[in-house]
């Protein structure tokens, strides 16, 4: 297998947005634009932040293939994030919340991978199963083209779509240029003669496909699993669809949706009995403590997974088990006794809400598939006009 780095490639076009990022695969913040690990600010450095900035090796940028398989990496320069502005901005809100792609640095990573092997979170396993039981079924209602995944997930999920398509060429989005070699590297061991571009961008902002010969003359089928959708606010989701819907140009997007039904579920499958999804909420303070050189506590925050009915999510945050007081990066934040500090929301979408917000996007839902518990759906999207 031969991996290339390629040289930058230059940026596109500057779009209109604030912050944004994404849902248990990648998780959104409300008041922004959405976008995985990202934010459209200055002043981080490599060595506060190395998982957004992996060493990069100057190539001429040419597509070339050497053997049976191959993988090339295309950077946009995707703007990196001023974690203390961010931070910042995140505690003048009320209630006070962070990015939720702040939970995923090394150790937060690793959690998230175990907490989707734990008994009461079923979304990964309910989603690869569908996929597999349906594959052949999509790819007959989509038709052949290139899949573009936006954001690089479990190669697994794509895995049986890229076989039932006999796709010649993957395309992955995502913002961390090392996710996208790391998950590259793996999915070229299952489809080897398969070529697959990275694309390190804003996934969630990106309008439009580098010109890149792998990349065109064939049309384009989106791809978007693992509910992420749901860590968007709505306007963030419809502006998601919208800009995704301009990508594809005319293609299909299938994308997958976690459903309501009953909380108790709802809030186990986000508050393990194990403590892992504690465990990946209290990294966040490590997390930050480390890069803002703060002092907050783990110990003094309880974390709590509730329903919220009237939004249709779960709330996930840590409870201030005091009052206290917490320094980051200079600046004092006092918390009262019982407060709450949001780390992410979860958006459910029944099939009704889920067409309307397609809708608003300009797309129709075409088809839908879901497991036997109809808890999950996997829809079909087509423009609208």
């Amino acid at each position: 297998m031969d991996l290339q780095r390629l040289q930058p490639l230059p940026r596109l076009p500057a779009r209109g947005g604030g912050d944004r990022c994404v849902q248990r695969h990648t998780h959104a913040f409300p008041g922004g634009a959405a976008g995985q690990q990202l934010a459209h600010t200055r002043g981080a450095r490599a060595e506060q932040l190395p998982e957004f900035f992996p060493p990069i090796e100057p190539l001429d940028g040419r597509w070339t293939s050497f053997g049976p398989m191959s993988i090339t990496l295309l950077n946009l320069h995707p703007t990196p994030a001023d974690l203390q502005r961010l931070v910042r901005d995140g505690m003048q809100r009320s209630p006070r919340q962070l990015p939720a792609w702040m939970l995923y640095d090394a150790e937060g990573s690793r959690l998230f991978e175990e907490i989707c092997r734990q008994p009461e979170y079923t979304l990964t396993q309910r989603e690869i199963m569908l996929l597999e039981q349906n594959a052949a079924a999509i790819a007959a209602a989509t038709g052949p083209g290139l899949v573009v995944e936006f954001g690089i997930g479990n190669a697994r999920k794509v895995d049986p779509l890229l076989t039932a398509l006999g796709s010649s060429v993957f395309a992955a989005l995502d913002i961390s240029l090392s996710a996208l070699e790391n998950a590259l590297t793996g999915l070229a061991n299952l489809h080897p003669g398969i070529a697959l571009v990275g694309i390190c961008c804003d996934h969630t902002q990106l309008k439009q496909l580098p010109h890149h010969p792998a990349l065109e003359g064939q049309p384009c089928i989106g791809f978007f699993p693992g509910s992420s959708l749901g860590n968007f606010t709505p306007e963030e989701a419809v502006q998601f669809l919208a800009n995704a819907r301009q990508l594809l140009a005319g293609g299909p997007l299938l994308l997958g949706l976690d459903q309501p039904r009953d909380p108790a579920l709802l809030e186990a499958a986000y508050d393990d009995a194990a403590g892992v999804s504690a465990a990946f909420a209290h990294n966040l303070l490590t997390r930050i403590n480390r890069d803002l050189n703060g002092d907050a506590n783990p110990e003094h925050f309880r974390y709590q997974a509730r329903w919220q009915a009237h939004d249709q999510r779960i709330e996930m945050a840590l409870v201030s088990t005091r009052d206290q007081t917490v320094h980051l990066a200079g600046d004092a934040w006092f918390f009262r006794d019982g407060e709450a500090w949001i780390t992410e929301y979860s958006v459910k979408y029944s099939p009704t809400a889920a067409a309307e917000l397609a809708e608003r996007a300009g797309w129709r839902i075409e088809r839908r598939w879901h497991d036997p518990e109809d808890h999950l759906s996997m829809h079909l999207l087509q423009p609208a006009d």
